[in-house]
C-alpha cells in the first residue's frame, strides 16, 4: 500500500493506477477504523480493480463545541488494517493541504442539509459535502463506498453528485453491528462499559418499530411513540431525534406504506450516536421482532 500526503502525489499515483486498472473505488474515512470501515473496503475490492482509501479528520464538519480535538486518531493501526485488506493507495493529507490559506469555497446542498443532523449540528453537512466534493475531484473514483449508518449523509452526497454531475456511482453498504446490535462507530470508543450497555437501547428502539410495522402498523406518529417508549426506559440515553422520513429528501412522512427511513440520534454519555432502519414499501410481516 502506498501512502501519499499531497494532492499532487495522489494524482500522480492515480495516473499510474489508471494506466494499469479500469475501475477505481474510493473509501473516504476519518480514521479510527473498525469493522464497518473494513466492510466498505472489502465491497470496494470486490467491485473495483483498485481501491483508494482516505484518512482525514475534516475540521469543517465539526462545530465549535464538538469533539474535533478529541476525535480518535489511530493512524498506525489504521494503516495496518488497510494494508491487510490490500488497499492500493492511502491519501492522508494535513488540513493545510485540503484547505490552503485563503480557501473560501464551500459546497452546500441547500434545503436537505439543514435536516436531521444538519439541524442538530448547523454547518455539519456543508463541511461533509465540501470535503467529499474535494476528494471526488482529487481521486476521480468510478465508485465511492459509504455506510448505511450515515443515511442522511448518503442522501446529501447523492444529491450533490446528481446536481454537480460527478461521473461516479455512490454505493451504500449495510450497517455493521456488534453482537449486541450496536451500530459500529468510531465514537463508540467514548463509551464506558455502562454506557455501551445503555447504547444498545438505540437498536432495541428500531427493532420495536420494525416489529410494529411487521404487525401492520403504518402511522408514523404511532411508530415514533413506540420507539421513544423503549428509549425512555434507559435514563442514560438522551434523545436528539427519532424521525420517520423520506430517505432521499429527509422530509418527515406521515406513514411508512410507501417505504421510509427510521432515523435516530441520541447522546449516551459524551458520545452522540446515530442509527437507522430502512422500511421498504409494503413490507411483509417477516422482520425481526423485539
Amino acid at each position: 500500500m502506498r501512502i501519499v500526503r499531497t494532492i499532487s502525489e495522489t494524482r500522480a499515483a492515480l495516473a499510474d493506477l489508471r494506466a494499469e486498472q479500469r475501475c477505481v473505488g474510493l473509501v473516504a474515512t476519518m480514521g479510527a477504523l473498525h469493522a464497518g470501515h473494513i466492510s466498505l473496503v472489502r465491497a470496494a475490492r470486490a467491485a473495483c480493480d483498485a481501491v483508494v482509501a482516505t484518512i482525514f479528520v475534516n475540521p469543517t464538519q465539526f462545530g465549535p463545541n464538538e469533539d474535533f480535538s478529541k476525535y480518535p486518531r489511530t493512524f498506525e493501526a489504521d494503516c495496518a488494517l488497510l494494508e491487510a485488506e490490500s488497499v492500493d493507495l492511502l491519501f492522508a493529507p494535513e488540513p493545510a493541504e485540503m484547505y490552503p490559506e485563503g480557501s473560501s469555497t464551500m459546497v452546500e446542498v441547500e434545503g436537505i442539509s439543514d435536516r436531521l443532523d444538519g439541524q442538530s449540528r448547523p454547518g455539519h453537512f456543508r463541511g461533509v459535502a465540501t470535503v467529499v466534493a474535494k476528494l471526488f475531484n482529487i481521486v476521480g473514483p468510478d465508485k465511492a463506498f459509504f455506510g448505511q449508518k450515515d443515511a442522511a449523509q448518503v442522501a446529501i452526497l447523492r444529491r450533490m453528485v446528481r446536481d454537480l454531475n460527478f461521473p461516479l456511482e455512490i454505493v451504500v453498504c449495510p450497517i455493521v453491528r456488534d453482537p449486541g446490535g450496536l451500530a459500529l462507530s468510531s465514537r463508540n470508543r467514548y463509551l464506558s462499559p455502562e454506557n455501551r450497555q445503555a447504547a444498545l437501547a438505540l437498536h432495541r428502539a428500531l427493532q420495536r418499530i420494525e416489529a410494529r410495522v411487521a404487525a401492520g402498523a403504518s402511522d408514523a406518529a404511532t411508530l415514533v411513540d413506540a420507539g421513544r417508549a423503549v428509549l425512555a426506559e434507559v435514563p442514560a440515553v438522551r434523545l436528539d431525534y427519532l424521525r420517520i422520513i423520506d430517505p432521499d429528501t429527509l422530509e418527515d412522512l406521515p406513514d411508512i406504506r410507501l417505504g421510509a427511513l427510521i432515523a435516530l440520534a441520541a447522546w449516551v454519555g459524551s458520545a452522540r450516536l446515530i442509527d437507522n432502519l430502512v422500511i421498504p414499501p409494503a413490507q411483509q410481516a417477516t422482520t425481526t421482532s423485539a
